[in-house]
């Protein structure tokens, strides 16, 4: 199972998702050992199958580090904060979650855009 950690020491993604905002965008860097790249991909494309399809979802998209890095980011773009809270929570996502192999650390965090 993959082990969660915060990016900002001073906000627990659980504590974002009490956040009621929206449009938002959850911004999830792994860590991937490379023997371990192949199976976390596989794991991942059936959970943004899964969550393609729930409501409130809006895209999604996957980058790799360069250079040989080990990191992966995903970048999903939610109608809210309740949506996104709904299907994470759910029995499927927790199940598939909990089959990502060990040695992989997620840090996901939530942002909403704002005017520069």
């Amino acid at each position: 199972m993959a082990e969660l950690q915060s990016l900002d020491p001073h906000t627990q993604m659980f504590a974002q998702f009490k956040e009621k905002t929206g449009p938002i965008v959850l911004a999830n860097t792994f860590f991937v050992p490379k023997e371990r790249a192949e199976a976390f991909l596989a794991l991942f494309r059936r959970q943004s199958d899964f969550m393609r399809a729930q409501p409130g979802f809006v895209s999604l998209r996957m980058h790799r580090g360069t250079a040989g890095s080990r990191l992966l980011m995903n970048i999903a773009v939610w109608e809210s904060t309740e949506a996104l809270a709904t299907a994470f929570g759910s029995t499927e996502f927790q199940r598939m979650a909990a089959e990502f192999p060990d040695g992989i650390v997620s840090y996901p965090h939530i942002f909403e855009q704002i005017d520069v």
